[in-house]
């Protein structure tokens, strides 16, 4: 079973030197002084172009681009997806999706993954990765981008964007927080034209203490960890578009989170010139208002702003320094690779223009994937989650092995991007968009990549079966399956391994909770036939199970979207040489309704401005909700099983590290001028106000790891309405040799230990006990213990 090695401790210490030192206040100073002196040489114009796009350059595979300017040897900027990879190259690593990092709880692995996918990034010469995703956060199960992002819990989702920002930077790429804020839903996202009349994106209408404890605590985090760029999202926030939100942008960000970096928009999402600028956007992005070129917003119309005094020139330098502040804190100024010139015949060729392809010489293009293969492999091993496993029958040890179910096979349609909404034949085929056959190891749009490898699960099992002597009988077709057709398969296999898949993809919502392609109806007709069944699924998280009470299926694991080594990860896991130690980042419901936040389909009345959200669950979402509602879950938020067990022995240990502390701190604007410029806000918020420690033994017979969760309860006296019943403020993953005990740490901050006071728009400590509880998942505690802050 797989250990981590010592390999990887020297980056783990230089990560956590970098989460203690890098980049604080002195580091931003001196980019900034550098910022200006570049901003010196600019005349009005070359200002302007430095904070508008030079829209699309798919000849270098830039999704965005910030034009060079020759004279004083500045080269330029380019732009691309995505937080899953470099999305339109070649000879590039499809990594594991967010939610499955998520799915991992493991701080390593996060920085590990961040690190390598900004490798890649820079040895292409592509600048600024538009990534990671904190947006959606995950409120709607079925959004179509969830998997992008890491998890609906914003304390883990945090964690996971302060790790991957810091490591991604540390290789030297400019990240980009993304998209802030509200933007739970794929439908409706964006201003549309419907029969000539305009019809304005859907509005996300959220209380300011639902905004702060939810959506914006990742950005806080992400702030904090120095992230150069956070991406304004699509749609309206209490009525106004989120990137020309002078609240959103220059009141909370800039002011009350201390961000020094700039405000990018997403592609098309800028909608005046005057008034966006002055709202706080610093970058327009692509800079042309549709795919079909055009004028743009800023460009040109900026500069008459500017020259009109409708924009100050104060303004501007501000929009200049903020964008190139980074480019020199990342050292992107020295040395910085060129850009890979392969990817124009690459993107011409996945469009389907072969005709054009004749005019073109293709270039071979830069290998840039190292040995990331082996990380990719671990990744996904590490974050499947073992959800069921009746009479141990994981670790397999079965002879005759069936393989069923379309996620199982090779791709037959090539392999470039999955299918996508506008594949009209794919979707007349099916009800679901995405492909037939095939292993889905990652989702659609721009988190997406184009594959240069990719092993199906088929290929794994059969590699391992060949090892152990194993026989492996299959069908892939999952309409054969679901005819209940299984000619050719004997004698029955002592174990059916079944693959489901669920299609995520950007622009449109999931429209069911159940897995595609007939899924229910594959694993019933699969298990009716096999006393030993086991159901893997790929997905982009939250499923519902009809089949899982079946008593033919045994084992149950979510394997998510794994990346391109999909098939040896599962494989590891199914023979045992990877012990599971994975934990749901989300919670699985019995039943679908047992959500409550549906994908809004339609206006709330016919007015241009008729489509709104309004987030009316506040701080109930995910387990939250179920635990609000006494609703018993499938698998709760944080369950995962272990080929061993483990206990928590011995009673909390808490302790105060800080007397008397007091009872509110205000924004970062008021915490003082020598601190005014704190990353992530009030820099009292960061410091360790409690210190909790707990036992851990493997109680089981084989080497493993799991997941020690530590959740809080305020008290309900003097807490507002509205507080959950717990959150989760801490985790750690240890591994345990068989008998071994370990003790266990959590340091939790005045941020973790307070709640967001409206009136007096502070970070509050509550009043009395505060119920400190661990355990292995938000049902699973194990030892609680009271203490008062105050």
């Amino acid at each position: 079973m797989w250990q981590a090695t010592a390999a990887v401790v020297p980056f783990l210490c230089q990560l956590a030197q970098a989460t203690n030192q890098w980049p604080g206040s002195k580091q931003w100073d001196s980019a900034q002084m550098q910022a200006e002196a570049f901003m010196a040489q600019l005349t009005l114009d070359e200002k302007v172009g430095m904070v508008t796009g030079a829209s699309f350059d798919i000849g270098t595979g830039c999704l965005g681009t910030i034009a060079p300017i020759e004279r004083i040897n500045f080269p330029g900027w380019c732009l691309a997806d995505g937080p899953n990879g470099v999305a339109r190259a070649d000879l590039v690593s499809t990594f594991p999706s967010g939610v499955t990092i998520a799915a991992s709880w493991d701080r390593q692995l996060m920085g590990e993954r961040g690190y390598a996918i900004g490798r890649e990034f820079r040895d292409k010469g592509m600048h600024i990765l538009l990534g990671p995703v904190a947006g959606p956060l995950g409120r709607r199960p079925l959004g179509g981008r969830n998997w992008e992002g890491f998890s609906p819990d914003p304390y883990l989702t945090g964690v996971a964007m302060d790790l991957t920002i810091r490591a991604t930077q540390k290789a030297g790429v400019q990240t980009v927080a993304k998209h802030f804020i509200g933007n739970e839903q794929e439908t409706q996202r964006t201003r549309s034209n419907i029969g000539g009349k305009v019809v304005e994106g859907i509005s996300s209408n959220l209380d300011d203490r639902t905004l702060h404890e939810l959506y914006l605590w990742p950005f806080a985090d992400s702030v904090r960890a120095g992230t150069s760029s956070i991406m304004c999202s699509y749609n309206r926030y209490n009525q106004t578009y989120a990137c020309e939100n002078s609240r959103l942008l220059s009141g909370i960000l800039k002011k009350e989170l201390g961000f020094r970096g700039y405000v990018m928009s997403d592609w098309y999402a800028t909608h005046s010139t005057s008034k966006s600028a002055n709202a706080g956007l610093d970058m327009e992005m692509p800079g042309q208002l549709s795919t079909q070129g055009g004028a743009t917003w800023w460009g040109p119309n900026l500069t008459s702003a500017v020259e009109a005094g409708k924009v100050s020139q104060e303004r501007l330098n501000d929009m200049v320094r903020r964008v190139t502040t980074p480019y020199f804190l990342i050292k992107q100024d020295k040395s910085f690779p060129t850009l890979d010139p392969s990817t124009l015949p690459l993107f011409l060729s996945d469009a389907g223009l072969p005709p054009i392809l004749q005019n073109i010489t293709e270039v071979r293009a830069r290998d840039v994937r190292s040995n990331h293969g082996d990380l990719i492999r671990r990744i996904g091993a590490e974050s499947t989650v073992l959800l069921k496993n009746e009479a141990n029958i994981l670790p397999l040890k079965a002879k005759n092995i069936g393989v069923f179910g379309n996620d199982a096979a090779d791709w037959t349609d090539g392999m470039a991007l999955p299918a996508t909404p506008g594949d009209v034949e794919i979707a007349k085929r099916k009800p679901e968009w995405g492909f037939d056959m095939g292993t889905l190891d990652i989702g659609g749009g721009a988190g997406g990549t184009r594959h240069t490898k990719i092993v199906s699960p088929l290929q794994g099992i059969r590699d391992r079966a060949k090892v152990v002597g194993a026989r492996v009988q299959y069908i892939l077709n999952n309409d054969v399956l679901a005819a209940n057709n299984f000619r050719g398969i004997y004698p029955t296999p002592d174990v059916c391994i079944v693959f489901i898949k669920t299609y995520s993809v950007e622009n449109r919502d999931r429209a069911s909770f159940e897995a595609d392609w007939n899924s229910t109806v594959v694993v019933n007709n699969v298990a009716n036939r096999c006393p030993n069944t086991v159901v893997v699924t790929h997905s982009s998280g939250v499923n519902t199970f009809p089949w899982a009470n079946h008593k033919n299926v045994k084992a149950i694991l979510a394997a998510h979207y794994p990346g391109e080594q999909s098939g040896n990860s599962i494989a590891d896991v199914l023979w045992g040489r990877v012990n599971p130690s994975a934990k749901l980042p989300y919670t699985i419901p019995v039943n679908a309704s047992d959500y409550n936040s549906p994908v809004i389909l339609a206006p709330r009345d016919p007015s241009p401005t008729g489509w709104q959200d309004d987030f009316y669950d506040g701080l109930f979402i995910d387990y939250r909700l179920f635990d609000k509602r006494g609703i018993r879950p499938l698998y709760e938020f944080g369950f995962g099983l272990s080929y061993t067990t483990f206990a928590i022995t011995g009673d909390l240990s808490i302790k105060q590290l800080v007397a008397n502390p007091a009872a509110s701190v205000g924004p970062t604007e008021k915490a003082g001028r020598k601190e005014n410029l704190a990353l992530g806000g009030n820099p009292q918020l960061w410091h360790p106000l409690l210190r909790t420690t707990v036992k851990v033994t493997n109680t089981g017979k084989v080497p493993g790891a799991t997941v020690v969760q530590l959740y809080l309860a305020f008290p309900s006296h003097s807490t507002p309405r509205g507080t959950p019943k717990q959150v989760l403020r801490g985790f750690e993953k240890i591994y345990l040799l068989p008998g071994e005990t370990r003790r266990v740490a959590f340091e939790s901050t005045r941020r973790d230990v307070s709640y967001w006071d409206t009136e007096t728009q502070s970070w509050r400590v509550p009043a009395g006990q505060v119920e400190v509880r661990v355990g292995f998942s938000s049902r699973d505690i194990q030892a609680t213990a009271k203490h008062s802050l105050l």
